[in-house]
């Protein structure tokens, strides 16, 4: 597996988790102190995802890091 393509299933399991809770990307973005803009992109894998935002999302969506890496 290439490096866009753990990226993409990554992003694709924080859109799953947030819809899981019934967040909006506004929602959560809010919750992660950023710009839902910036959410909207990690999500759809159009931006490099950082460690510390990664643990960030995953403490607003209240799951530890492997329930998103797995």
């Amino acid at each position: 597996m290439d490096y866009e393509e753990e990226l993409r299933q990554v992003c694709g399991r924080i859109r799953e988790l947030r819809r899981e809770r019934h967040l909006t990307v506004q929602e959560l973005a809010y919750r992660c102190d950023m710009e839902r803009s910036n959410l909207s992109r990690i999500e759809a894998g159009r931006t490099n995802l950082t460690l510390k935002t990664l643990c960030i999302i995953c403490k607003a969506l209240g799951v530890g890091l492997r329930d998103v890496i797995r």
